[in-house]
């Protein structure tokens, strides 16, 4: 970053780290003792699907790398917005290897040449009384935000922000409120 930038307020975007995905293990133990919300074994990708045959058969071979000998663990849908969700499922109580799927999506995709077209990856996780919460990952700017989504396209934002005091400290959160975007009817919440 130059001299220039400085002056002008420009500032270089924060990388993506992926390896931050890893946090959600432990973020997720907290959450639990905190406030009671546990992993439903859920979790999904957000990426723009790009056209052309390479992107058809890296998209393929993440797909046969997620699925099992017992049956397929991953589903792929497009939103209202153009956007393609890989679903992952996993038991609620293997955490880790869910994260570890999520995070090969990401890696396989960014590997590719396909980081650009990434936009965030999410957990679901749900607490005693039936509420449903997302720990999303930004991928361009490398953090993590909850998402609490009500009945009628609302949101639980007090919930939101008890689940960042309670897990800040185990992942790294977006500072910026107006980037906790929802995301109403993701694969995995």
């Amino acid at each position: 970053m130059g001299f220039l930038d400085t002056l002008l307020g420009r500032s270089k975007p924060a990388k993506p780290d992926l390896d931050r995905l890893f946090a959600l293990s432990t973020a997720a133990i907290t959450l639990e003792a905190a406030a009671g919300f546990t992993p439903t074994g859920l979790g999904s990708v957000c990426f723009r699907a790009a056209e052309g045959g390479a992107f058809a058969r890296l998209q393929r071979d993440v797909q046969e790398l997620l699925d099992s000998d017992e049956g397929p663990q991953v589903e792929i849908s497009n939103d209202s917005y153009g956007y393609t969700w890989l679903l992952a499922a996993h038991p609620p109580e293997e955490l880790p290897a869910l994260v570890t799927d999520l995070h090969a999506v990401n890696a396989t995709l960014e590997s590719g040449g396909f980081g650009p077209h990434l936009l965030c990856s999410l957990a679901g996780f749900t607490g005693p009384d039936g509420r449903r919460l997302a720990l999303v990952y930004l991928y361009k700017r490398g953090t993590f935000y909850p998402f609490a989504p009500l009945p009628g396209d609302k949101r639980d934002n007090a919930l939101e922000l008890q689940v960042r005091g309670a897990i800040g400290a185990d992942l790294p959160f977006e500072d910026d409120l107006g980037r906790w975007f929802p995301v109403w009817g993701a694969p995995g919440l």
